[in-house]
């Protein structure tokens, strides 16, 4: 039995989904089943869009995905976070991200799916994801600026800084083959490993 942080979405709770609106870069609504709809989707969802240079690495890491690879493996990777639809764009420019990237900032999905709050990080004896940085006060200060100082228009719109994310595979439809729940902020699934449960080429 998969433990409840891997445990795959309910049909019910798949569809129930799927009659929710996210929104993109321009703010325009967009039901996460026409997200899903076509091909097969791979989905994470991020914490808060100022979130610290920890979270911005995973996100690297994910822009680094070839295009080539998901063509061949007929996927596409979308991006959600909690926030406002209008931090996206500068949150694509500062991680490099050129993939499809919305906004569920009712936590609509979050809900559905069962992606918990809090601000634990990686708990002792636990081995740190790679793309977490070893400097956590340098994380915080780069945050803060590329975050609410450099952007103060945007301060409100990022979404609850306790609200954690989580990475699934669905589609095409509605269906979900994989799921990972994190358990702490610092608990998104290695990218080697979510391509793999893709079948995505990677690197």
């Amino acid at each position: 039995m998969a433990a409840e942080h891997t445990a795959l979405p309910s049909p019910e709770l798949i569809a129930k989904a799927a009659a929710l609106n996210v929104f993109d870069d321009s703010g325009k609504e967009v039901s996460f089943g026409s997200i899903i709809k076509d091909q097969k989707t791979i989905v994470v969802f991020i914490r808060h869009f100022f979130c610290g240079v920890r979270q911005q690495q995973y996100v690297m890491q994910l822009a680094s995905v070839r295009q080539d690879a998901l063509d061949a493996a007929n996927a596409r990777l979308v991006i959600i976070g909690c926030g406002d639809w209008q931090p996206i764009k500068n949150y694509c420019e500062t991680t490099d991200f050129k993939g499809p990237m919305y906004a569920d900032p009712s936590r609509g999905l979050y809900n559905t799916f069962g992606l918990v709050q809090n601000l634990d990080m990686t708990p002792a004896g636990e081995e740190k994801r790679s793309y977490l940085g070893r400097s956590y006060i340098g994380n915080v200060l780069k945050s803060i600026w590329q975050g609410p100082l450099k952007n103060p228009l945007l301060v409100g719109k990022q979404g609850p800084v306790s609200q954690n994310g989580g990475d699934f595979i669905f589609g095409p439809g509605e269906t979900c083959t994989y799921a990972w729940r994190m358990r702490h902020t610092e608990d998104h699934v290695e990218v080697e490993d979510l391509m793999k449960e893709a079948g995505v080429a990677y690197p």
